[in-house]
């Protein structure tokens, strides 16, 4: 089994993507683009609402109760 692994900082990019930095100090960069066509992360498409993603219970989340997995994040992210 895997160990989760908490996102502990997170900078979005004008081109829909976002840094992080996981516990282990790894930085990955994941594409939010193929999300931003599905609920509820359809509200962050074209909006400075994506620009506003921030850290909170080891995951990125935005203001509206939009958050995404830790581990999708890690798993479809790419190292840095």
């Amino acid at each position: 089994m895997e160990m989760l692994l908490d996102v502990i900082s997170v900078e979005p990019q004008k081109d829909n993507t976002l840094l992080l930095v996981f516990e282990n100090h790894e930085k990955r960069l994941f594409d939010m683009n193929p999300y931003l066509e599905k609920k509820p992360f359809i509200k962050l498409k074209h909006t400075p609402l994506f620009m506003k993603a921030t850290v909170a219970y080891g995951t990125v989340v935005w203001p509206g109760n939009i958050d995404i997995a830790p581990e999708t994040l890690w798993d479809f992210s790419k190292h840095v």
